[in-house]
C-alpha cells in the first residue's frame, strides 16, 4: 500500500479474510482496494479470486511474496494459478530495504507449470534484501 502511494496503480487490490470487512473497519478495507474471500468456505481460494478477474473490468492485485512473515522451503503456487485461469501476467515487486529501493519486474504470463516458472520468480526475489533479510529466497536458489 505504501508503493502504491508513490506509484499510481489503478484498480490496485488486495485479499483480506472476510470477517475484516464485516468489523467497524470493514469501511477502511472496502476503501483501500480490500476484497474479501472466505478462507473458511468449502470453496477454493483460487477459484474465488479467478471469479473477481471474470467480473471486473479493471482489476490488479497484489499478493505478498513468501517469506515476508516465516521462512518457506517452497514456494506455494496459488498465485500462478489464479494468474494462469484468469489469464492475467504476473508483475513481482520485491522492496529491498538494504538499499531503499523498489524493485520491480516486467509482467510475464505463467507458461506450462509452475515448476517451469519458479527458477525466474526466485531468480528475481533472491537478491532482494527485505526487512527481515533471514526470510528471503536466496536458499531456494537451484532448488
Amino acid at each position: 500500500m505504501a508503493a502504491r502511494s508513490i506509484i499510481p496503480i489503478p484498480h490496485a487490490h488486495y485479499l483480506g479474510k472476510k470477517e475484516l470487512f464485516d468489523g467497524p473497519f470493514g469501511w477502511f478495507f472496502k476503501a483501500t482496494g480490500g476484497v474479501p474471500v472466505d478462507r473458511n468456505n468449502k470453496n477454493n481460494l483460487v477459484d474465488q479470486v479467478v471469479q473477481e478477474f471474470a467480473r471486473r473490468k479493471h482489476f490488479v492485485l497484489a499478493l505478498s511474496p513468501e517469506g515476508t512473515r516465516k521462512k518457506v522451503e517452497r514456494l506455494k503456487t496459488g498465485f500462478w494459478h489464479i494468474a494462469k485461469l484468469a489469464g492475467v501476467p504476473i508483475v513481482m515487486a520485491g522492496m529491498d530495504f538494504s538499499k531503499r529501493e523498489l524493485k520491480l519486474s516486467k509482467p510475464f504470463y505463467p507458461g506450462e507449470s509452475p515448476e517451469a516458472d519458479f527458477p525466474k520468480i526466485v531468480e528475481f526475489f533472491a537478491p532482494v534484501k527485505g526487512r527481515h533479510p533471514e526470510l528471503g529466497m536466496q536458499d531456494l536458489k537451484g532448488k
